[in-house]
């Protein structure tokens, strides 16, 4: 999951950028909405985490613009503001969800991946792909009921090929949304961790379409 935080209290910026990059998430930091702006027009990002407070103007009208615009990706609003009526504002504007300051990282999690999850059509926070098990919360995978062991990234390139199944996912997709904007592989680095992935499920469950991508199949359910 590439998340993009728009946030200007720095050490509650790096606090939270910390928690969330232990737990997987790979995470831009910018401070103001025009920066922001920027990043979400040229970028590609699974969700944004984006204040109300900013130094150049209210994050709801950031909001409001990028919804006018069809810029559609999910947005976590955090916020000092606890009235209903703000509340209310942030999802006018196009909030997918709200969460009040102060919080505790966990949730702001939880949300995240929520609200990831839904946007590729998955309501139930375990997805099943015949005899593979992916916990989104967790993070943890079996196979036919035995855990498989990931490392970092290939949880990331795991869980994004899992969240899209069964549609195909080309080598760029990946790219943009698995791996860091100024650390992002060429092609043969994708194919090599893919490998590593075949190695550990078997290679029946990630199909190669030359040309285009990759798709996890789940194999014959036992």
């Amino acid at each position: 999951m590439k998340v993009l935080l728009v946030e200007d209290d720095s050490p509650l910026a790096e606090a939270l950028t910390e928690a969330l990059q232990e737990a997987g998430v790979l995470i831009e930091r910018v401070a103001r909405g025009d920066e922001a702006d920027f990043l979400v027009r040229t970028e590609v990002y699974d969700a944004v985490i984006l204040d109300l407070g900013l130094p150049d103007g209210d994050g709801n009208r950031w909001l409001a613009q990028w919804r006018e615009d069809g810029i559609d990706l999910p947005v976590l609003v955090l916020t000092a503001r606890t009235r209903w009526a703000d509340k209310a504002a942030g999802f006018s504007a196009g909030a997918d969800d709200y969460v009040t300051k102060p919080f505790e990282t966990a949730e702001v999690l939880f949300r995240l991946r929520a609200l990831v999850r839904r946007s590729h059509g998955h309501a139930h926070p375990v997805l099943r792909i015949g005899k593979l098990t992916f916990d989104t919360h967790t993070g943890s995978l079996t196979l036919a009921g035995r855990p498989v062991g990931l490392t970092a990234q290939e949880s990331r390139l795991f869980a994004y090929l899992a969240h899209a199944a069964p549609r195909v996912v080309s080598r760029s997709e990946l790219a943009e949304h698995v791996y860091d904007r100024d650390h992002e592989p060429d092609s043969n680095v994708i194919d090599v961790q893919i490998s590593r992935l075949r190695r550990k499920l078997g290679a029946e469950h990630i199909e190669t379409l030359r040309g285009q991508g990759y798709r996890l199949i789940g194999g014959e359910s036992s």
